[in-house]
């Protein structure tokens, strides 16, 4: 499987629609601007590495709306989650820019709380020519469009060049049963065979529903899926199966049997910029991160075996009527704009959604975003499900996961395991049915 090296560098309302003729983004700003009027916006993000690009894009609409004040808010998403539903359900939010993913703003549109996009907007993402089906997917609900989409976070291997040099190993591992073997020879221990750099690094714990989506990513390379659609609206639970036993125990195996990581070791990005960690799956975000926090590590990376999660972030807005209404979705298309997008990859390291982009300018120079942007032709993704349970699916799952990551009798027991995953399945197909979403 091809890696890729880094390069160690830094790298509204219908009453306006009409007036659009062409898709182009800088005809429906064109339509959307008017003259200048005080105005005041928010923008609301949950990932506070974003703000440097939010800031960006005020700055680029000056000219157009010079006296246009916006307030760019980029907070740790647990808190922005728990700001928008305060927000949103008191009507106390004002005229505000919101970024969230489809499944987590599919509640509010059930509840008429995010308005669908205006008309020049929705031609906008529903250009073939400006976004693939999968993001106008993503961005829309029963086949309106309500938000325009920006970026994604997509995952990919990042391995360390000169551990896995160290080793014997001269390329990623290309199949998961490869992840364990790899992870094996990786793992650095003292002299009493306590592991000090972990030869994969995993999602053992932590708060919230990251740990199921973690686990949900190599679930997927052995052909299951938390839940699967089996027909039109209705799911069922699709992990109590043999791809379960196979995703947990593989987990379980690090963990107790080969001890290549515990929960107690450094983890995530931070241990890998480090040298605490191998290698480890994430999302395009640790390249930029890399190169302002570790510039000289050696490493590189590689899709996965199967292909990834990619997780849409959508820019919505509450409201389509009046001046300030109509500045906020002005400026959620100009977010899109060529220019800023590579802006985005190039300073932020997001992966921005948008065709028909040139971003070799940053590509050429950091050759490690390869792994996200060139992946195999029969590379699969998939996306958390616009359902509005989805989060409280992926919450209990992670409880449940997290319980059997700490209990070492499991591992070598594949009927424990198939009776932890039998109770957690029951867990999820129990919300599904208390919202209608059961397939029977």
């Amino acid at each position: 499987m091809r890696a890729y090296r880094s390069s160690n560098t830094k790298s509204g309302s219908s009453r306006f629609t009409a007036r659009v003729a062409a898709l182009s983004l800088g005809a429906a700003i064109t339509a959307i601007s008017g003259s200048a009027f005080a105005q005041t916006i928010n923008v609301w993000s949950g990932y506070p590495e974003m703000a440097p690009f939010y800031e960006h894009v005020a700055e680029g609409l000056k000219e157009k709306y010079p006296d246009l004040k916006i307030n760019v808010e980029a907070i740790a998403l647990r808190e922005h989650e728990k700001r928008i539903a305060l927000g949103l359900t008191s009507g106390s939010a004002g005229v505000t820019v919101i970024e969230l993913a489809g499944s987590t703003a599919s509640r509010y549109i059930e509840n008429d709380l995010l308005p669908a996009a205006p008309e020049a907007v929705a031609n906008f993402v529903t250009n073939s020519d400006n976004f693939g089906a999968f993001f106008v997917d993503a961005a829309s609900k029963n086949g309106t469009v309500y938000g325009v989409p920006l970026f994604r976070g997509q995952g990919a291997l990042f391995y360390n060049v000169d551990m896995f040099e160290a080793a014997g190993l001269n390329e990623p591992p290309q199949t998961m049963e490869a992840y364990t073997d790899y992870a094996e020879k990786l793992t650095q221990r003292d002299a009493d065979g306590k592991a000090t750099v972990s030869g994969w690094s995993l999602r053992l714990s932590g708060g919230g529903q990251g740990i199921a989506e973690k686990f949900w990513i190599n679930l997927f390379q052995f052909g299951g899926s938390v839940i699967e659609e089996v027909s039109d609206g209705k799911w069922k639970a699709n992990y109590a199966n043999e791809a379960g036993r196979k995703a947990l125990k593989q987990y379980l195996e690090n963990v107790h049997v080969l001890k290549t990581v515990t929960p107690e070791m450094p983890a995530d990005a931070e241990a890998f910029e480090r040298g605490q960690t191998a290698m480890f799956i994430r999302e395009s975000w640790v390249i930029a991160d890399i190169a302002a926090k570790a510039p000289d590590l050696n490493y590189a990376t590689a899709p996965l075996p199967v292909g990834s999660i990619a997780l849409p972030a959508n820019l919505y807005v509450n409201s389509v009527e009046g001046e300030d209404a109509e500045a906020a979705w002005a400026y959620v298309q100009a977010a899109n704009d060529p220019e800023n997008l590579v802006w985005l990859l190039d300073n932020v390291g997001w992966l921005p959604n948008r065709s028909g982009v040139d971003y070799s300018v940053v590509t050429d120079k950091v050759p490690a975003y390869g792994a996200f942007v060139d992946y195999p032709e029969d590379y699969k993704f998939f996306t958390l499900p616009a359902i509005g349970p989805i989060e409280e699916v992926l919450t209990r799952l992670a409880a449940q996961l997290t319980n059997a990551y700490s209990n070492p009798v499991l591992a070598e027991d594949d009927a424990a395991i198939d009776a932890v995953l039998a109770k957690a399945a029951e867990e999820t197909n129990n919300i599904l049915k208390r919202e209608g979403l059961l397939a029977e």
